[in-house]
């Protein structure tokens, strides 16, 4: 699954805003002597799970031939839109509850769910990592992307070469040197966003999207 890395021509991009736990520059220098990773100051960004994700997944290409590509795609697709108002340590901790409601993100599984099975999921019973978001909206929109995948890869010979597509098919390696610097959206992913959002896809806004371009590799973002 790991691609050559390409350097392309930078879009206009508007800057993340900083997040709201800062530490001080004194902290940040022992941060640095420590060893200790730049998204730590994040949510979460201590925790083992979390460590892994971001060291093991988030930047690395996700991009090939097959269905479990597609699968991974759609499975990062739903993740991201499930995080929508939410901080993404919440959706990480609760990621083998979402496999495991979502029959492991199996596309055309998830397409043909019925209302009944929706309410089922609205009235999933348990609390925390347990159990995922009980929100109606975004579960309806899983089961809709889900419908809206499979014509995609229809119409592209898979959902792969469809999200890809908005990229060029390769990655794109930045090279920040502060986690600040990192954008919330480009024009590839307004570009994007506006696509599925006319085909019909649900929690596919523009920083939705740039999310989604992170954590499948088409564009790496760790700073350098």
């Amino acid at each position: 699954l790991l691609l050559q890395h390409c350097l392309m021509t930078a879009p206009s991009v508007r800057k993340r805003p900083a997040t709201s736990l800062q530490a001080s520059p004194a902290r940040k220098r022992a941060r640095v002597a420590e060893g200790l990773a730049w998204y730590e100051t994040y949510a979460g960004g201590h925790a083992e799970y979390y460590r892994h994700y971001m060291d093991k997944e988030w930047g690395v290409p996700v991009h090939g031939p097959g269905r479990s590509c597609d699968r991974k795609l759609f499975e990062m697709l739903s993740l991201e839109g499930a995080q929508a108002g939410l901080s993404w340590d919440t959706i990480l901790r609760k990621r083998e509850a979402y496999r495991r409601a979502f029959d492991g993100f199996d596309i055309a599984t998830v397409a043909a769910y019925t209302p009944k099975k929706v309410a089922e999921l609205v009235k999933s019973k348990g609390e925390g990592s347990e159990v995922i978001v009980k929100n109606r909206a975004k579960i309806e929109s899983v089961v809709r992307n889900a419908k809206l995948c499979l014509e995609a890869a229809d119409e592209y010979g898979s959902l792969c070469k469809f999200l890809w597509s908005f990229v060029g098919g390769r990655p794109k390696v930045n090279r920040w040197r502060r986690k600040e610097d990192l954008p919330i959206d480009t024009s590839e992913a307004r570009a994007m966003s506006k696509e599925m959002k006319r085909r019909g896809f649900g929690f596919v806004g523009p920083t939705i999207c740039y999310s989604l371009m992170q954590s499948v590799g088409m564009v790496n973002d760790h700073p350098v």
